[in-house]
């Protein structure tokens, strides 16, 4: 996979990478820490402080953005490619899924996950690099779909959570075929209904700019604090944005 640089803010030159270096990984996993636990406040079990590690680290795939002036690992996610799922049990989102009904889907399926931008890093540059990197693993490893939990935060007790999953299931809800059920369902909660809509969180915001679907009712993830729900990507509909610049950049 061909590296790929930006400047997505005067001064800053990103360059992403495609790893499994155990070190490399080491530095995902602290960035990780510090936006889940100490950004967010999940209570992520941490064997070891200052480290978000699963068993899925050692079979995923890890996409990188680094900053090249400082060498800090700036965003991370990882791919889990449906041929290695066996080896960890499956896919992570199985965990707080029933996905009996991506099992119609055709092609080759892969799981994104544990993404990650350092605060400082938060803009659209790093974001659209990040993207472009995956664009291109997923061309290079003929993937059909792409699926993932996207996280709300459940701050506020679930109020927000609920109405953002409502919002998002009425512009950007699957086919029927393709609804998954929550193994823990998200409380239902008496608040008051409001056509205002909420601010939907920048990376979900990003997942539907990319095609992405929602794939129903949100689940509780109380480790996390947060809801989650299950978002499924037909990778050949990626905006034609993130395509041309991947042909681009190997030609």
């Amino acid at each position: 996979m061909t590296a790929q640089t930006a400047q997505p803010r005067k001064g800053r030159n990103l360059i992403t990478g495609l790893t499994r270096c155990p070190n490399q990984i080491r530095n995902a996993q602290r960035l990780r820490y510090r936006v889940f636990s100490e950004e967010y406040g999940s209570d992520l079990g941490a064997a070891e402080p200052g480290i978000d590690a699963d068993a899925f680290d050692t079979v995923c795939d890890h996409l990188t953005v680094t900053d090249a002036d400082t060498g800090a690992l700036v965003a991370t996610t990882r791919i889990l490619h449906q041929d290695n799922r066996n080896a960890v049990g499956g896919f992570y989102s199985t965990g707080e899924f029933d996905l009996s009904a991506l099992d119609k889907l055709p092609g080759i399926v892969a799981e994104l996950g544990r993404t990650c931008v350092h605060p400082d890093y938060r803009n659209g540059g790093t974001i659209s690099l990040l993207w472009n990197a995956l664009a291109g693993y997923l061309a290079e490893r003929n993937v059909s779909y792409l699926i993932g939990c996207a996280s709300i935060s459940m701050a506020d007790g679930g109020s927000r959570a609920w109405r953002i999953a409502r919002q998002l299931q009425r512009s950007h809800l699957s086919q029927p075929e393709f609804r998954v059920t929550p193994k823990r369902a998200l409380p239902h909660l008496a608040f008051p209904e409001t056509d205002k809509d909420e601010s939907i969180p920048p990376l979900i915001r990003a997942y539907m700019r990319l095609g992405a679907k929602v794939c129903g009712e949100p689940c509780w993830d109380p480790e996390f604090r947060c809801a989650d729900l299950l978002v499924l990507l037909e990778v050949d509909r990626l905006t034609a944005r993130y395509s041309r610049h991947f042909l681009r950049d190997r030609s």
